[in-house]
């Protein structure tokens, strides 16, 4: 891509009926290419987590930001997920020429985008990005998990498991859950 500076970007956790979505921005050292990168779903916990510490140990510069549950309700898990990308892009020490975002749809950065349909698997930037991403969104989900036991978030993240729909029916909606999801508003409504 001619020598640009390029910064990969991707999202973790747009379909879990709790937590945050989190954004990375990394752009990969040109003469440091990393061994394994691919989406972070085809990887097992371990290998995200020893890839997370080596993009972070090697990359040119990489950023991570949030879009909270408060906005996904407002603004939609869309909406709310390009609006993290653009607070990941922005926060990158190293300003990119462009960036290739994983998916069909590119928010508006201060510089030229593309996206890239599963560029999480043909990209080594968004790949590092989908790795950053999903490695601390995991984290934060385990810690809620220690403020919410009773839903079980650490082991299922958020995301609508039968364990999880249980959990819903017999506790209700706690703070972190996302009250625009259908089984979260659902449960609302009993």
């Amino acid at each position: 891509m001619d020598n640009k500076l390029i910064a990969g970007v991707d999202e973790a956790g747009r379909g879990p009926l709790a937590g945050p979505v989190i954004a990375a921005a990394v752009i990969l050292h040109p003469k440091q290419p990393i061994e394994g990168l691919t989406d972070s779903k085809l990887l097992s916990e371990k290998q995200r987590e020893r890839l997370f510490h080596i993009i972070r140990e090697k990359a040119l510069a990489w950023s991570v930001a949030r879009a909270t549950v408060t906005e996904i309700d407002s603004i939609n898990i869309l909406q709310a997920s390009l609006l993290a990308m653009q607070r990941a892009a922005a926060k990158l020490s190293v300003a990119p020429q462009l960036i290739l975002v994983d998916g069909n749809i590119s928010p508006v950065f201060g510089c030229e985008s593309r996206a890239i349909i599963k560029g999480d698997q043909t990209e080594a930037a968004i790949s590092a990005a989908s790795i950053v991403a999903k490695v601390l969104r995991d984290r934060i989900m385990r810690l809620l998990d220690m403020k919410y036991p009773q839903y079980g978030f650490a082991k299922h993240k958020g995301y609508p498991t039968a364990q999880h729909m249980q959990a819903l029916q017999l506790h209700g909606v706690s703070r972190v859950h996302r009250r625009s999801f259908a089984p979260v508003a659902e449960r609302l409504l009993k």
